[in-house]
C-alpha cells in the first residue's frame, strides 16, 4: 500500500506545503480555518508524517540507545525501564541492542547506531569503558553515558555502584557467619564489574583458610550450574562451606546444582548472590545477594544522557556512584552445620 505524501495533504486540502508543515510543526502560526482543513485533509488522507527523516535533516534524533551486556539477564531489564522512564519524560524512546559479552558484537552495534544518528549511547561496555569506538563517538558528537561502570575520564558521564564495597558486604557478612573456606564463582574477570566484586569479597576475608576462585565464561545460569557441579564434585573436608556468586543468575545456578546433587542450602552450602533480582527472593531457597538500585542505575544514565544532549557547551560530565546493600535471606543466614 503507498504512503500518503505531504504533497497529497496539501493538494488536498488546498494549501502550500509550507502551511502544512507549519500545521504539523508551528500550528501557533496558522489560522484556526486552514489548520483545521489541513488536519481533516490528514485524517481522510491517513498521513503518516516521517519524523525520522526531519530528525536527521535536522541532525537530531529523539532515540536513545542502550546497549546491554546480557538482554536476557533480568538486571538490565530494570536498568532499560529506568531509562525509558527518563527518556519518555524527555520526548524520546529507547532501543535496546545486545551484546552478549562480545566486543565485536558490541562494536557492530555502535556502528549501526552511530548511522542512525541517535541521540546518545547508554552502554555497559565489555571491556573497562576505554575502547577506541566510544572514543570515535564522543569525538563526532554522539554523547556517551557508561551504565554500571564507573569512568574517571572527564568526557563521559558514568553511573555505578561500588562494586568493591559489594563484594566487602557480601565477605563480612560470610565471616560473621564462621565460614572459613570459601569460594567465589564468576567471570570473564576482564568485566570490571566481575573484578571489583571478586576484589572486594578477597579484601573482607584476610584470614580464611582457603578462597577457592572458580571461573566462568559467561554470567549465566547454566554457568553457575557448570559451577556448582565443580564444587559439590570436591571432597566434603575441601568443599567450601560458602559460596558468593558475581551475579544471581550465577548463584541460581550453583543452588540447583546443590539441590539436585542433595547438598543442602545453606547447612551444608551458603549462598550469596549479586544484583537482588525478583527471582532471588522467589528461588526454592530464598537467596541472600547484594542489592543494586536497578532502576536507578538506568534513569540516572538517561537523564545525564538527555542533558548533554540537549545542551552540550554547559553540561558538565558527572560520575554518580551508587552504594549496594546486603539483602540476607534464608541461603546464608542459618549458621552453617558442623562437618
Amino acid at each position: 500500500m503507498a504512503t500518503t505524501s505531504i504533497k497529497e495533504v496539501a493538494r488536498h486540502a488546498g494549501v502550500s506545503l509550507g502551511t502544512v508543515s507549519n500545521v504539523l510543526n508551528r500550528p501557533d502560526v496558522v489560522a484556526e480555518q486552514t489548520r483545521r482543513r489541513v488536519l481533516a485533509a490528514i485524517k481522510e488522507l491517513g498521513y503518516v508524517r516521517n519524523d525520522s527523516a526531519r530528525q536527521l535533516r535536522a541532525g537530531r534524533s529523539r532515540t536513545i540507545a542502550i546497549v546491554v551486556l546480557d538482554v536476557a539477564n533480568p538486571f538490565f531489564t530494570d536498568v532499560v525501564r529506568g531509562a525509558e522512564a527518563a527518556a519518555e519524560a524527555a520526548g524520546a524512546v529507547v532501543v535496546v541492542c545486545n551484546s552478549g559479552e562480545d566486543a565485536g558484537r558490541e562494536r557492530r552495534h555502535l556502528d549501526l547506531l552511530e548511522e542512525q544518528r541517535v541521540q546518545g549511547v547508554l552502554i555497559t561496555p565489555v571491556d573497562d569503558g576505554r575502547d577506541s569506538r566510544l572514543e570515535q563517538l564522543i569525538r563526532r558528537g554522539t554523547p556517551v553515558v557508561l551504565v554500571d561502570r564507573g569512568s574517571g575520564q572527564r568526557n563521559r558521564c558514568s553511573v555505578a555502584v561500588d562494586d568493591v564495597l559489594g563484594g566487602q558486604l557480601a565477605g563480612e557478612h560470610l565471616r560473621q557467619q564462621g565460614h572459613r573456606v570459601v569460594a567465589f564463582v564468576g567471570g570473564p574477570f576482564s568485566i570490571r564489574q566481575v573484578a571489583d566484586r571478586r576484589q572486594g569479597f578477597a579484601a573482607a576475608l584476610p584470614d580464611v583458610e582457603e578462597l577457592r576462585i572458580v571461573a566462568t565464561q559467561n554470567l549465566t545460569v547454566a554457568a553457575g550450574r557448570r559451577a556448582g557441579q565443580e564444587i559439590a564434585d570436591l571432597p566434603r573436608p575441601q568443599r567450601p562451606t560458602a559460596v558468593f556468586c558475581a551475579n544471581d543468575l550465577l548463584a541460581l545456578g550453583v543452588l540447583q546444582e546443590m539441590t539436585l546433587r542433595g547438598v543442602r542450602v545453606p547447612h551444608d552450602v551458603a549462598i550469596v548472590g549479586y544484583d537482588d533480582i525478583d527471582f532471588a527472593a522467589a528461588a526454592a531457597v530464598p537467596l541472600s545477594s547484594v542489592r543494586q538500585p536497578r532502576e536507578q542505575l538506568g534513569r540516572a544514565a538517561a537523564e545525564l544522557l538527555v542533558e548533554e544532549a540537549n545542551d552540550p557547551d554547559r553540561h558538565e560530565h558527572r560520575h554518580v556512584v551508587f552504594k549496594p546493600e546486603l539483602v540476607v535471606r534464608e541461603s546464608s543466614a542459618r549458621p552453617r552445620m558442623p562437618r
